[in-house]
């Protein structure tokens, strides 16, 4: 026996995967994880021919590793070591901190991460969970670049997944996402802590939950505060255009106000800009609050621009936790909603 030959006999042998088991019976990868994991839409034929062939082949879910069905089960000889992130945002600012936030709480473990941007199409999202799964990865975090709820994929695969920033329209299932109603009262009670009582609104687009949740928080602050908005509350788009056209609008219909909630970072620079050309100082006659503290924008406002932060990172850190207790078989259900903090820079308050 030759020494290759001795290193073949002697090594462990290699894990059977989902893809083996849909090579062998002939179906797709979510086919055969549909079946396996006794979801709707496989015939009962198919399902039949795929629990047969798994079981011939010797293939253990992931998700039955170590439960009261497999008891003896071992973590060691079922697990890939490998987590799996799938993304859709193309340009990395809300994905980004998620993944660092990720790799930081999974620093003590021995997982490694495998990042897929699906770019926003649902097709190249399956194509992400097949691939994962043809990997045998041991969970999917589902990264999200917004605060929508979307589409579950339960129906797509039986690996243990956690939603990140975009919560899961199935509520059984486990999302991590910022409290966008804490943020508005934040907002709020900030401008209140300044001595602002005629506090104005911009919002952003209101088919996105992010900009009709902080207007909820706003409103109720202002309730607390026995106010009122000064002025209408208008929505358009997250723009710097937006948020000089709404400034005028304040202005031209002579609002009297003196603290401004504006729903992102964008929409505060338009602001700024069109009180600075009325010959307004901020913050003394008006104060200006933005939201995500994109620090392109807030840090080289005139002045400065006082912002709130969404707690990606932290959710990263959180959402892997929880993906962590569930592949150990102890799943989170629900969504869990992460506070927003507070930047405050010249805008709202002068510095000394």
């Amino acid at each position: 026996m030759n020494a290759a030959e001795r290193r073949r006999e002697n090594a462990s042998p290699r894990k059977t995967t989902l893809a083996d088991v849909a090579a062998a019976a002939g179906v797709s990868l979510a086919t055969a994880s549909k079946a396996l994991n006794h979801q709707p839409r496989v015939s009962e034929t198919t399902r039949a021919k795929v629990l047969a062939t798994a079981q011939r082949i010797g293939y253990i879910p992931a998700s039955s590793a170590a439960s009261p069905e497999n008891p003896t089960a071992s973590d060691d000889t079922t697990r890939s070591g490998s987590i799996g992130v799938i993304t859709s945002d193309l340009v990395g600012r809300w994905s980004i901190p998620i993944l660092i936030g990720a790799e930081d709480e999974l620093a003590g473990t021995s997982n490694t991460v495998m990042l897929n941007n699906a770019r926003g199409d649902t097709q190249l999202e399956r194509n992400g969970l097949a691939f994962f799964a043809s990997r045998n990865a041991d969970g999917i975090l589902m990264a999200g670049q917004e605060t929508n709820p979307r589409p579950s994929v339960r129906q797509e695969t039986d690996i243990p997944v956690v939603y990140a920033l975009a919560p899961s329209e199935d509520p059984d299932e486990c999302s991590v996402t910022c409290d966008n109603v804490q943020a508005g009262r934040l907002a709020v009670e900030h401008l209140l802590s300044c001595g602002k009582s005629r506090i104005a609104v911009i919002g952003g687009n209101e088919t996105f939950d992010a900009a009709t949740d902080r207007l909820k928080g706003t409103m109720q602050a202002l309730h607390d505060a026995g106010l009122e908005p000064a002025g209408p509350v208008r929505f358009n788009e997250w723009s710097e255009s937006w948020g000089r056209a709404a400034t005028r609008l304040l202005i031209d219909q002579h609002v009297d106000f003196d603290g401004v909630v504006c729903q992102n970072d964008q929409i505060a620079r338009g602001c700024l800009t069109v009180l600075r050309q009325e010959g307004l100082e901020v913050p003394r006659d008006v104060a200006v609050i933005g939201h995500d503290d994109w620090q392109v924008l807030t840090l080289d406002s005139v002045p400065p621009l006082t912002s709130i932060v969404n707690p990606v990172e932290e959710i990263g850190h959180i959402a892997a936790r929880k993906l962590l207790d569930a592949i150990n078989g102890h799943p989170h259900h629900g969504i869990e909603y992460v506070p927003c903090r507070l930047i405050q820079r010249e805008s709202t308050l002068p510095l000394r």
